[in-house]
């Protein structure tokens, strides 16, 4: 399964998971297991008692900053604190069901580490690596059960960081990689199977992209170097190496890879007498020549768009994993993919010409550029039975749609909605905490004071919407997390919604300065009239819904206690509506009245009295409209009209500037 969670494994969660290692990524890849995981023992092994006084500090600390920030109350906090042991007795292992190894990249150690761990834990026990470099099929090589064994690499600082790269090799049992994928799914972390190459797939990107800056030397400074390429990431690559002592990992595993694939990889000389770089922080830039500048990006897009093509051709890494590694585990602004498609061929081809004749040896495609492009950027699409399961995949904004995903699962419902094997279709979000938390902004502030433009993004927003309503196979929306303004519309123009018991819904967008535009003040009236008094303060208070309450206004039609059911049910579901599925009512409809309320949401938030009189009306009109499509059609406008209020910049600015917006001064 492309997604993770659609498996559910044979294994229990975790009760008791040790970590080999308590220097720099080991307590953090502990703190995450407890914050996860907070009943779970921890167990921090290290031959230094020092480094583990010192893990179990940072631990602790962790917790402290999490109740400060408000990320974690007391409780939790002691939870997640509580039951770690440190030692330097590996028998206190003995018991274990995972171990995770995170000592140092060498592997004379690593293999010695696993034969003394072999021999005290059970034949049950899975056993990780969390080197960036080193192959499993080297790693395990000794092992007597090598079947339960295999890397999972984590990303600084793994107890934020989502990325975790599960390798894929050819000892590891498949029960074994689902149950990892399933975990790390389940806890927040998002799993990208790679093959077992050296460097497997990121940190093929990562080296490379730090040794081709280190290789420029010689024409530009760090600092120049770092400012060209914040273009490209947040933060350049010798600023990263300073913050992660990076310099020696560089020269290792480069020095692999050279090794292993040729000397075009072999560390630049550099990285063995230099400890700190003198470069610039994130967000800053020294003045680079425009001849240096062009020269620096093109060679770092070079290596980034060798190393991409390698990793595909090769088949390392999928396409969609590639770009959305980088971002998150990297700091890319975009993946590079995505930007070799925004470059266009012609240009991505001159970089990668220029870069063969700058680094004879390094790796170009073995297809037309055109073909790396071909792959769903942001959904996964999975089959369940005869029934296709769409998942929204966009971790790093709690899976919010943006016109590039709508056109995704507008896409795969077209391609397969006329197929007779197909009974209908399933949309989840990935992950266990959203389904869909609304849209992105995308170009809307800058159409707002344009009322007939903003209407009309509405109405190009709800494309997918509108298919929707107009299908005959069923579509069920399963909501595994919360479900948030566009994508509570989304949701409620599915056939059918199963929910588990923990999501929530919510209409925010009045505490934005502006209304649900595409549909939320038109289609829950029509679908489910006798819950109107409930839609009316959902779209005038944003008071949250939870998924049994909804389920007792029929707006749920089943629950679930966890993503295996929920899956389970909304199969059941599409094969109950399948031949059956109504549409939406087109008459007008008899709603209560809209009784005086002040501007103030159910948090207590100020609210804009101008926006919520345009919302108020549009719903009166809408409702009394002759067709949905007229009512619809009220939706846009009025979203249009709330566009050009001074609420919206208000709340439209606020937002990206994270604050909460002040509606007393603009009415």
């Amino acid at each position: 399964m492309h997604n993770p969670l659609l498996r559910t494994p044979e294994r229990a969660l975790p009760k008791h998971v040790a970590i080999i290692g308590a220097g720099t990524i080991g307590p953090d890849i502990g703190y995450y297991m407890k914050s996860a995981l907070p009943q779970m023992r921890l167990t921090l092994v290290d031959i230094a008692q020092p480094a583990l006084d010192k893990a179990l500090a940072r631990c602790r600390e962790y917790a402290a900053k999490a109740v400060a920030r408000g990320k974690m109350t007391e409780a939790q906090a002691a939870a997640v604190s509580a039951n770690i042991v440190a030692t330097q007795d590996y028998a206190q292992l003995s018991d274990c069901d995972w171990v995770i190894e995170a000592a140092t990249e060498n592997l004379s150690l690593k293999r010695r580490i696993f034969a003394q761990l072999e021999g005290l834990v059970s034949a049950r026990c899975l056993i990780t690596s969390n080197t960036s470099s080193l192959p499993a099929a080297r790693i395990f090589a000794e092992l007597k059960h090598p079947q339960r064994a295999t890397v999972t690499h984590f990303f600084a600082p793994a107890w934020r960081n989502p990325v975790v790269e599960v390798i894929d090799w050819d000892k590891c049992d498949r029960e074994v990689l689902a149950y990892l994928r399933w975990l790390f799914a389940m806890t927040g972390k998002l799993p990208l199977v790679t093959a077992d190459a050296v460097c497997f797939m990121l940190d093929r990107v990562f080296d490379n992209w730090c040794n081709e800056a280190a290789l420029l030397l010689d024409r530009a400074t760090a600092a120049e170097i770092d400012s060209a390429a914040s273009a490209y990431v947040h933060a350049g690559p010798f600023f990263v190496l300073n913050l992660a002592r990076g310099n020696p990992i560089i020269t290792e595993t480069n020095t692999l890879q050279a090794d292993e694939e040729g000397e075009h990889y072999r560390p630049a000389p550099i990285f063995r007498s230099v400890d700190h770089w003198l470069t610039v922080d994130p967000g800053k830039r020294v003045e680079v020549l425009a001849d240096t500048d062009a020269e620096v990006r093109d060679r770092l897009l070079g290596v980034l768009f060798s190393q991409s093509v390698d990793i595909l051709d090769r088949a390392i890494g999928a396409p969609a994993d590639l770009d959305l590694g980088c971002k998150l585990a990297l700091g890319f602004r975009r993946g590079p993919l995505d930007l070799m498609r925004d470059l266009g061929e012609a240009e991505a081809r001159r970089i990668l010409d220029r870069f063969a004749a700058d680094r004879p040896g390094m790796p170009l495609p073995k297809r037309p550029l055109a073909a790396y492009q071909d792959f769903l950027r942001h959904v996964l699409v999975d089959d369940v039975g005869d029934v296709k399961v769409i998942t929204l995949r966009r971790p790093e904004a709690l899976n919010a749609l943006h016109d590039e995903m709508t056109d995704e699962v507008l896409s795969v419902i077209r391609r397969f909605e006329s197929d007779p094997a197909v009974r209908g279709f399933v949309i989840t979000g990935y992950g266990a905490r959203s389904f869909c938390a609304g849209a992105d902004i995308g170009r809307f502030p800058s159409l707002l004071g344009d009322a007939a433009a903003s209407a009309q993004y509405a109405r190009d927003c709800s494309r997918l919407l509108v298919h929707l309503d107009a299908m005959k196979k069923p579509v069920v929306a399963a909501l595994n997390g919360m479900a948030l303004g566009g994508g509570l519309e989304l949701a409620i123009r599915c056939h059918g919604i199963v929910a588990v018991r923990s999501a929530f819904l919510q209409l925010p967008e009045i505490t934005l300065g502006i209304v649900p535009g595409i549909g939320a003040m038109v289609v829950p009236y029509r679908r489910w009239p006798k819950a109107a008094e409930t839609f009316h303060a959902m779209l005038r208070r944003a008071e949250r819904l939870s998924a049994a309450r909804a389920h007792e206004l029929g707006v749920v039609d089943d629950l679930a206690d966890d993503f295996g059911t929920l899956i389970e049910r909304a199969v059941a579901r599409v094969h109950v509506l399948a031949g059956r599925t109504t549409a939406i009512a087109s008459a007008p409809v008899a709603i209560p009245a809209l009784a005086a309320i002040e501007p103030m949401a159910a948090s207590g938030q100020m609210l804009s009295r101008e926006v919520l009189s345009i919302l108020e009306d549009a719903v009166r009109r809408a409702a009394a409209a002759p067709s949905l499509s007229e009512a619809l059609e009220i939706g846009y406008r009025a979203f249009g009209a709330s566009a050009c209020t001074a609420a919206a910049r208000e709340g439209i600015q606020a937002n990206r500037e994270g604050r909460k917006p002040d509606f007393g001064r603009t009415g």
